[in-house]
């Protein structure tokens, strides 16, 4: 079984403390419990019992030091870090959101060449802190082209003034990296600021939550040479690979909720008589439940997957840099998807304050919204579209990657540019002895786009018009989502019938985008044609679709459940 349960830890880890990290989460929850849980969701309580215990466990400090920055079991090891953000979104997207705010926070420092930031950030760590990234501000959100955070010289070093807004963690952070521009240029800058100075304003919390995204504002803050982080395009470099590290965790958190959603929603309704039937006993209520698991199956298959292409890349294989958007788009929005259908299955139950699904129903909604929504990564991914059809390269095949490692080229990524000339392997490979119907249906339309590609491609108005390029890129991103979704099935030996299934609802969903397209204003007759050839009806057997409700979906009937 893929889904987390955590009664049944079966994760493997290659060594004794990262094991004894995510046991330990666990048990705090569980200890914790779901009452408690929900109260100081509703109570929008500062999760300071939770803090306290990642201090007195080195949680944060074990996870979040790179190797040689901290004690011997400190690594930045992307394949633990995915099952911790699992387990945090699990019980909830507050406690995932302190520690991935963190993350990002850490990035700028751990990618800097102050060693007196580092030795303070790893110091930090260990005494329990907690980090913010003062990146984005009220009037130009993640326009980091436009900030008015400004650094004026003073003696030896500057004067900082300017705000920022929507920055997580800004009322507590040992450390947040704080980005600016110097005064008189336009020359950008990272330095470290301490969010207890007397200088450092907290203005106010501006979202109605546990978590505290601040608003604060610099009113001459002193800073000095030891305060800064980067200078120049090493400032701008620092943010966007800041970001490529840590919003990868969006899709996991997504994850994490909805696998605890399903349990608990799968287990009511099987449980519910309404006319005499179970409610999964009805045929659109099956269904709905069928599409959630076989979302939520290939959401984590492709996170998965992505990982490993994180782990092994290199100056020579940059092909994360298509994968990580799309953990941020494509999975996080999949999240909002099965949520959905499900809260359609459950219904009123969706919305009581005893439930977990109540917080998840709310909390999905933010995953697909932070980090520039999903037409700014839409528009990152398509710059890899010509590439990735027409431009194949050749890469060793890449295994799992599992091992206990520290992922040193996250933090030494190198320069932003050249995204178009990053080279894929061919896609075809993954679908290669692969003989089921829904597979191939969806081969043929992904080819028929490749086609439509070739004999007539946007062109230059339609490549500026945002709304023409969403659904071509949402068309894009599904032969992305499937290669990766296939190569994954085959390491972790998902059955026929499931892998089948998730194409199921693949071919539909690929269908639908290509109704959108053609039913744009300025496609071409070409490309309609070609978006006809596209729109297919998935292959139904009712057999296999009975197969995968006996096998993997009556199993989470009781499964797991959250102790009062």
């Amino acid at each position: 079984m893929i889904l987390l349960n955590p009664a049944k830890l079966n994760r493997f880890y290659p060594d004794e403390r990262s094991k004894e990290v995510m046991t330990k989460t666990i048990e705090f929850f569980e200890n914790k419990g779901k009452n408690k849980l929900l109260e100081d969701f509703y109570g929008q309580e500062w999760y300071a019992d939770f803090l306290e215990f990642v201090k007195e466990n080195r949680i944060f400090a074990t996870m979040c030091t790179p190797a040689g920055e901290g004690a011997e079991d400190c690594r930045w090891d992307t394949w633990r870090i995915c099952g911790f953000a699992e387990i945090l979104g699990f019980f909830g997207l507050q406690y995932w959101y302190t520690w991935q705010v963190s993350v990002l926070g850490l990035g700028p420092i751990w990618m800097s060449p102050n060693k007196k930031v580092r030795k303070h950030a790893a110091q930090a760590l260990e005494d329990g802190g907690i980090f913010a990234f003062g990146l984005s501000e009220q009037h130009h959100g993640a326009d980091i082209y436009s900030t008015d955070m400004v650094l004026t010289e003073d003696g030896d070093g500057w004067k900082a003034n300017g705000r920022k807004y929507y920055i997580g963690n800004g009322n507590k952070a040992a450390i947040n990296s704080t980005f600016g521009r110097f005064d008189g240029g336009d020359e950008y800058v990272f330095f470290a600021a301490d969010s207890q100075h007397p200088k450092y304003n907290l203005i106010k919390n501006v979202v109605a939550s546990q978590n505290y995204v601040s608003e604060y504002e610099l009113q001459d803050y002193p800073v000095g040479e030891d305060d800064i982080l980067h200078r120049g395009r090493d400032a701008w470099n620092a943010a966007l690979n800041t970001v490529n590290i840590g919003k990868y965790n969006l899709g996991w958190a997504s994850i994490g909720m909805c696998t605890h959603a399903l349990y608990e929603a799968f287990t009511h309704a099987h449980n519910r008589v309404l006319y005499k039937m179970k409610v999964t006993d009805f045929s659109h209520v099956k269904q709905m439940f069928m599409d959630a698991h076989a979302r939520l199956v290939a959401m984590k298959l492709f996170a998965l997957r992505a990982a490993d292409y994180m782990r092994v890349a290199s100056s020579e294989d940059r092909r994360y840099l298509l994968y990580n958007p799309m953990c941020k788009m494509k999975v996080t929005t999949q999240g909002e998807e099965v949520i959905n259908q499900m809260w359609d299955a459950i219904a009123a139950k969706g919305f009581e304050k005893d439930q977990y699904f109540s917080q998840a129903a709310i909390d999905i909604r933010a995953l697909p919204k932070l980090e520039g929504t999903v037409h700014v990564n839409i528009a990152l991914i398509v710059k890899f579209m010509p590439s990735f059809f027409f431009n194949p390269g050749e890469y060793p095949e890449v295994a799992q990657q599992s091992q206990a490692a520290n992922d040193d080229f996250l933090f030494n990524q190198g320069g932003t540019k050249g995204l178009g000339q990053i080279q894929f392997h061919d896609y075809h490979k993954a679908f290669e002895g692969v003989n089921l119907p829904n597979v191939k249906e969806f081969l043929d339309q992904a080819e028929a786009f490749k086609d439509l590609l070739a004999t007539d491609p946007p062109g230059p108005e339609q490549m500026r018009d945002v709304d023409f390029l969403l659904a071509g890129g949402e068309i894009f991103a599904l032969v992305v989502y499937a290669q990766l979704v296939l190569e994954n099935a085959k390491i972790y030996g998902v059955d026929d019938d499931l892998l089948d299934q998730i194409f199921d609802f693949m071919v539909r969903d690929m269908s639908k985008f290509a109704l959108q397209l053609y039913s744009k204003p300025s496609s071409t007759a070409k490309q309609m044609e070609c978006c006809q050839k596209i729109i297919r009806k998935s292959a139904h057997d009712p057999g296999r679709y009975a197969r995968v409700w006996d096998k993997h979906i009556l199993p989470l009937d009781g499964a797991y459940e959250m102790k009062a």
